[in-house]
């Protein structure tokens, strides 16, 4: 697949910054609620860090908004058809999962759609982000195995599976398979 490139990493940071200080936070304020440090948001904010799944959620969560809308950006004229040339990729870099966003930005849809390749070997612990709650997204395997670990257990999906699970709730994502897992995840940000 694609390779990421430095200006989206640019400009994950300046989506940072821009949703906190439209919620006139601080660097501190920011780091003390969301549990990462003021250094390393200050480094993402310039785009100097490559900041990982687990630590996106956490800002994500601190300043109310979903990785789906962080990936978001605005666009100056909103189209219903998302090319998949124009997709927007990011891969984790820890874990090496790769992330595209499929939706369409700027139609205010409450509904997104993500398309993951997750790696063999590869493991993501999202923790419980109690501000998440509400907000719900199903997750169908295409391709591949995964094993989930979620608040209502443990979960061996196989393709064709969907899992709905909460935002909120913590989870794992583990594939300790040989092949790599392909899979969608539709979220729903309108809070029940």
């Amino acid at each position: 697949m694609e390779n990421v490139t430095d200006p989206l990493e640019y400009a994950i940071g300046e989506r940072i910054r821009t949703l906190r200080t439209e919620q006139n936070l601080t660097l501190d304020e920011l780091a003390s609620s969301s549990g990462v440090s003021r250094a390393m948001i200050s480094r993402i904010e310039r785009g100097e860090a490559s900041p990982t799944a687990q630590l996106l959620a956490k800002l994500c969560s601190a300043l109310s908004t979903t990785l789906s809308a962080l990936f978001a950006f605005d666009t100056k004229e909103a189209s219903p058809l998302a090319k998949r040339v124009d997709q927007r990729l990011w891969r984790d870099p820890e874990s090496g999962y790769l992330r595209r966003s499929v939706s369409p930005d700027g139609l205010g849809s409450p509904v997104d759609i993500v398309e993951v390749e997750f790696p063999p070997g590869a493991r993501v612990v999202f923790e419980r982000q109690p501000s998440d709650r509400g907000i719900t997204q199903h997750l169908w395997l295409f391709s591949g195995r995964l094993e989930l670990t979620t608040e209502s257990g443990s979960h061996s999906l196989e393709p064709g599976d969907c899992l709905f699970m909460a935002l909120g709730a913590g989870h794992i994502f583990h594939n300790p398979y040989d092949e790599p897992a392909h899979y969608a995840v539709i979220l729903c940000r309108t809070k029940v």
